[in-house]
């Protein structure tokens, strides 16, 4: 995870050079967004195949703006439909999942490129019982400005939870600045 988060400094830092200081957008104000991709759970369970599907959700934020660098802060809600089954019986699956976290990005012309951290929480249903797990996310993306208040955004996250469960996700969304 140490790597992860150097990797994601280094490519910030090379991303904030004086060459790219063109005319930058405006990122500052509150936002929503729709997004959906692919989730994959890896429950740390030795030879049981990880549950994977599909993430979709709703997210709020605000973000501040100094010169290039924008400072925000975003919360999420997101469901997968992520499912270990055995046979045609449902094992277990994932249900909801709580974000709140920060972000801090560099502004390049209508692009914003960014990193992100925060706390997740997720709830597992299997039939040994359900359960939260509690966990830290990082994640790196990419948002661009489509027009004035329209947005489009990829990430990748990474979440690491309690009893060595991490999460895999790569999303796209859509947005809207207010």
């Amino acid at each position: 995870m140490k790597k992860i988060a150097l990797a994601l400094a280094a490519a910030l830092a090379t991303v904030a050079t004086p060459a790219l200081a063109q005319d930058t957008e405006d990122f500052s104000g509150a936002k929503a967004s729709v997004l959906t991709g692919y989730d994959v759970v890896d429950l740390n369970t030795p030879g049981v195949r990880n549950p994977d599907g599909l993430i979709y959700g709703l997210g709020l934020g605000y973000d501040v703006q100094k010169g290039s660098t924008v400072f925000g802060v975003e919360a999420e809600v997101s469901d997968s439909t992520a499912r270990l089954k055995a046979g045609a019986a449902t094992v277990a699956e994932t249900s909801r999942d709580l974000y709140i976290g920060g972000r801090v990005g560099v502004v390049a012309g209508k692009t914003l490129i960014y990193a992100k951290a925060g706390y997740s929480n997720f709830r597992l249903l299997s039939i040994a019982g359900n359960g939260n797990a509690d966990g830290f996310r990082l994640g790196a993306g990419v948002e661009h400005k489509l027009g004035e208040k329209v947005f489009a955004k990829v990430e990748y996250r990474y979440t690491d939870y309690e009893a060595g469960v991490t999460r895999h996700q790569g999303v796209a969304g859509i947005g809207l600045r207010f």
